[in-house]
């Protein structure tokens, strides 16, 4: 069967393993289905996700103007302590960064490649914690605005990371951790505004299991600019990533507002 559509990152359902969908406008694709057997993957052009023009993709989905000037794109989505919505303060539209700003967010622990600190919507959850190839996630504070999630992740960055290293998660390269422990140590590391938001009382650890039946003891990385036309067979489905049997990996968000035709 033939699927055509434009990429957008893979829908996910929590449960064990956690189940992924291929998601176009007309048809969707079961990828949990499609373990263990041939994929062919062809390249057939861009579609930007904001305007919907047929052009190049810069980042994120989004043709380099709409990269520049839409508001789902500002510098405070990756660096989350730059927001200003709870001051009244537009970066590039106001009214949608209220929206999205002034809501609940988690800032957590992650155990992916090592254990890393980040920042997600609380309506991301679980969500964030599958797309980054998380098999554990456990939140430190739940606070009402984005701002204070990132000041708080600011703190945290001087004894964790922030980035996955996704060659080490893909071949699942984990170190043994223990991140109710971590947790319990960090009461005074965490800004003062945001002290009233710890709660250790919840036991909220989260267990991520991911449909793989052989993780690649080497990554190679699937560029569709330079390899328009792939076929292999799936081996697992880990984060944003398809695992081929030969060691491809194809991020699939990182291909977002491609034009994509798959035969399976």
């Amino acid at each position: 069967m033939t699927y055509e559509g434009v990429l957008t990152k893979m829908q996910t359902e929590f449960s064990n393993p956690i189940q992924y969908f291929l998601v176009f406008e007309n048809s969707f694709l079961s990828l949990n289905q499609l373990l263990d057997k041939s994929l062919e993957i062809n390249f057939v052009g861009y579609q930007c996700l904001n305007c919907g023009k047929k052009k190049k993709i810069f980042r994120q989905g989004y043709c380099y103007d709409c990269f520049m000037s839409s508001a789902s794109a500002g510098d405070w989505i990756m660096k989350p302590e730059l927001s200003t919505a709870h001051l009244d303060i537009e970066d590039r539209d106001l009214e949608y960064e209220k929206k999205v700003q002034l809501q609940p967010h988690i800032v957590y622990l992650a155990l992916s490649s090592e254990v890393k600190v980040g920042v997600t919507r609380k309506t991301q959850v679980p969500t964030r914690w599958i797309d980054q190839g998380a098999v554990q996630a456990i939140p430190i504070v739940e606070v009402p605005n984005r701002y204070l999630a990132g000041i708080t992740e600011v703190a945290l960055k001087n004894l964790y990371v922030d980035k996955t290293n996704w060659q080490k998660m893909l071949k699942n390269e984990i170190p043994a951790a223990d991140l109710l422990e971590e947790r319990a140590s960090l009461k005074y590391i965490i800004p003062k505004e945001a002290q009233d938001y710890y709660d250790l009382n919840t036991n909220d650890l989260y267990e991520l299991h991911f449909p793989v039946l052989e993780y690649p003891k080497k990554v190679i990385s699937l560029n569709l600019d330079k390899v328009p036309n792939f076929i292999g067979k799936l081996k697992g489905i880990k984060g944003q990533y398809l695992i081929f049997e030969d060691g491809t990996v194809f991020n699939v968000r990182t291909f977002e507002g491609y034009v994509v035709r798959i035969n399976v």
